[in-house]
């Protein structure tokens, strides 16, 4: 089965849920505005039965340059990092 395109996923929700194809890109762009929101704000968001957003702070840390084999520093910075609720694994796996 073939990854599902943006816009084949709006036809698909629109479909299943009777909604416009309209309403249902207005749903999930202001859902992700939300989750954007949520994340930068209070560092996550959760979606029940789907999993979260979580912002995570890495530390500094040695590496390697592949191409060279040369030891680097890398900075730390802050990542997203999405953790998968257990619903959808055992309904997944």
């Amino acid at each position: 089965m073939a990854k599902l395109t943006k816009s084949q996923t709006m036809a698909a929700l629109a479909d299943a849920t009777g909604m416009s194809k309209k309403d249902v890109a207005m749903f999930m762009d202001k859902l992700m505005e939300l989750a954007y929101a949520q994340v930068k704000g209070a560092g996550e968001f959760v979606l029940p039965g789907f999993g979260k957003l979580v912002k995570v702070r890495r530390e500094a840390r040695q590496g390697r340059n592949p191409a060279t084999g040369e030891t680097i520093q890398i900075p730390a910075k802050t990542v997203v990092k999405f953790r998968v609720a257990k619903q959808a694994k055992d309904a997944l796996l």
